[in-house]
């Protein structure tokens, strides 16, 4: 089951990269000269943040299963208390 959060979670963050660039293709904001339309302004924020939201959530997923640099050393275990 944890497998597929992380793959649900990778193609969740890349689809609505795909509405940006497609916002970008049928010229809802362009860049030379540089016009934008409210509608394209706002749904590139909204998708942006969702694709950052699930891609974050994948990162996370990722890291905690060592597939990202070092594993985190175990915490150093303490010497216990003497009983007197």
């Amino acid at each position: 089951m944890r497998p597929m959060i992380l793959v649900l979670s990778l193609v969740l963050g890349l689809v609505p990269l795909v509405g940006v660039v497609w916002i970008f293709v049928s010229g809802m904001i362009v860049l030379s000269p540089f016009s934008v339309t409210m509608d394209g302004l706002f749904m590139t924020l909204i998708l942006l943040t969702l694709s950052a939201c699930f891609l974050l959530n994948a990162f996370w997923e990722m890291r905690d299963r060592g597939m990202l640099g070092k594993k985190a050393a175990p915490p150093a275990k303490t010497p216990a208390a003497k009983a007197s």
